[in-house]
């Protein structure tokens, strides 16, 4: 289904060209979204609080499936071209393909509700730039979902957002630790209907 570009708003307004069925968006160094504590572990200070990563969004009221084929280049710790749903600043979920603190490539995904993020690495998907993620609504409830070739899903997260009405969801480019570059999301579709699982995504 064909994605009206003139619905879609920024969040922290980024660099972005789109070209065809092809959207490229610039990530600027040490940019994230993530609402972490100030807890000190062992080794070092946890994932620091940062919400200026570029998000370049649409907003619907009823359920949806969106779903693009992203990739990038995993230069730095946690690069990642993400997907994310947002009621506010202090409640919000992406799903990213990520270049994780593992060296691994992988389907993670972080859920803040109330101001506090948590964080999950999901499955890895070594050897590839690139992989089909998609996010799921059915009333408060919500999937987040990975695919190799944009027909078989996986679901790597489920979870509900509160108090949900308008929800803002769309792309995000992020390089918390790194000096960015560029994300890339193809063959973008939203479509606008009730998923019959939710966790299997269709």
């Amino acid at each position: 289904m064909m994605v009206d570009y003139g619905n879609f708003k920024w969040l922290n307004e980024g660099e972005m060209k789109i070209e065809e069925d092809k959207i490229v968006m610039k990530a600027p160094p040490l940019t994230d979204f993530f609402c972490g504590g100030t807890t000190e572990s062992e080794e070092g200070v946890l994932p620091q609080s940062l919400c200026n990563a570029p998000y370049y969004y649409t907003e619907i009221e009823e359920d949806f499936v969106l779903q693009a084929k992203v990739s990038h280049d995993f230069k730095d710790t946690y690069d990642s071209a993400s997907i994310m749903v947002m009621q506010d600043k202090n409640n919000w979920a992406k799903c990213c393909f990520e270049l994780t603190d593992f060296g691994t490539h992988a389907a993670v995904s972080v859920v803040t509700k109330n101001g506090q993020s948590d964080d999950a690495n999901g499955c890895n998907i070594d050897g590839q730039n690139a992989v089909w993620l998609k996010v799921c609504r059915a009333g408060s409830e919500f999937s987040f979902h990975y695919s190799l070739d944009g027909e078989k899903y996986y679901m790597t997260r489920y979870f509900t957002l509160p108090n949900v009405s308008k929800i803002k969801v769309g792309l995000l480019a992020q390089a918390p630790t790194g000096n960015g570059g560029d994300r890339i999301y193809e063959h973008l579709s939203i479509e606008h209907r009730t998923v019959k699982n939710i966790r299997v995504g269709n």
